[in-house]
Formats: C-alpha cells, structure tokens, sequence
C-alpha cells in the first residue's frame, strides 16, 4: 500500500477535530519513515527481488521495530502522546480526541499494509507472520489504492469548509499521487 495510506488522513480530518491535514500526513506514513530509517541504520532488512510480487519488488523480510503489529501499537501511542507538545510548540489548539486520531491515523497504517502485503508482516518480533497478499494482484491493488485515495479526498471534500482554491489544490494533489502511483505500480523497474 503506498498512496491508499493518504485516504485516512483525508478521511478523518474534520472541522470539529481541526488537525493539520499535513501532521495526518505524517502519521499515516510515519510507519514506513521509521522502517527506511532503520533500513538505512542496517537495523530492519529488505531485499530487491525482480518479480517478489504483481506490485512490489522490496521482499521486506525483516521489519519487526516498524510494521509488526506490536510495533504499530506502541508507535501509534507514541504518536498520539507527542501530538500534545507538537500542538504546543506549532501553536495549534490540543485536544485529546484530536491526538487519539491521530495515534488511529498511524495504526491504519498496519491495518492497510495487512491488505496489501505478502505474509511479511509479523505479529511480535518476526514471527507469526500475516498479510492477505494484494500485491500479489496488481491491477486489483492498483484499483483498491486510488479507490481509497478517491473516498478519501471526497469525505474532505464533503465535511471541511474550504476555499475553492484549496479544493483544487487538493484535487490537483490527488492527481499528482495517481500519477505517482501509476508509475510505482506500472513503470517496470530493474533489479540490481
């Protein structure tokens, strides 16, 4: 999953909750920042493999510190507890629904990889590993990651009260992750 993590920030971003949509941003990707992270640090491992599946060749075979159901836990509560300060140095309003989403916002990350991964996403350290395979399928994934993309920037559209630039601006950033996720799933890319 890739450009389909987008559509919960879009979706849960209201006028009652007032969250910077760009902090929901963050959250529904901070999963995968913390494992490039750690990939580069030589703490989690992966391994380019022409053909690993439909949609991906990154056969990442050791991740427990960022996408084990356990880790998705704790950083989602991670997230949430340093949403307060994060408001308090910004100088936005805090409230602790507002944090829970966006602790929720990081855990939809986990939820969202499960449909789409492999079984490469272990339960606790690296084991019992799980994933229902969509990369497997590359058109159906395609489908599911811009038909989520799509609900998601329309529930913003329908529930925040924003100006008709800012509309297109999200629609024309829409736009450009289709683009983005075209070539991510369509453009054929060499192993090395």
């Amino acid at each position: 999953m890739f450009v389909g993590h987008y559509s919960v920030a879009f979706a849960v971003r209201t006028e009652q909750n007032k969250i910077p949509l760009w902090v929901l941003f963050v959250a529904v990707q901070f999963l995968d920042y913390i494992w490039a992270t750690l990939v580069l640090l030589g703490i989690e491992k992966l391994r380019v493999i022409k053909g690993f599946t439909a949609g991906s060749m990154l056969d990442s075979y050791f991740h427990p510190y960022s996408h084990s159901l356990i880790a998705a836990v704790l950083w989602s509560g991670v997230a949430a507890l340093c949403y307060k300060p994060l408001c308090r140095w910004l100088g936005y309003g805090y409230t602790k629904s507002a944090a829970l989403i966006v602790g929720a916002a990081v855990f939809s990350h986990w939820i969202l990889d499960l449909i789409a991964h492999p079984h490469d996403l272990p339960i606790y350290d690296n084991t019992a590993k799980v994933g229902f395979g969509l990369w497997n399928h590359r058109d159906p994934e395609f489908a599911v990651e811009i038909g989520l993309l799509a609900l998601g920037i329309v529930f913003y559209l329908a529930r925040n009260v924003i100006p008709a630039i800012r509309k297109g601006a999200v629609v024309a950033f829409g736009i450009t992750l289709v683009a983005v996720q075209i070539g991510d799933t369509y453009v054929p890319r060499a192993a090395k």
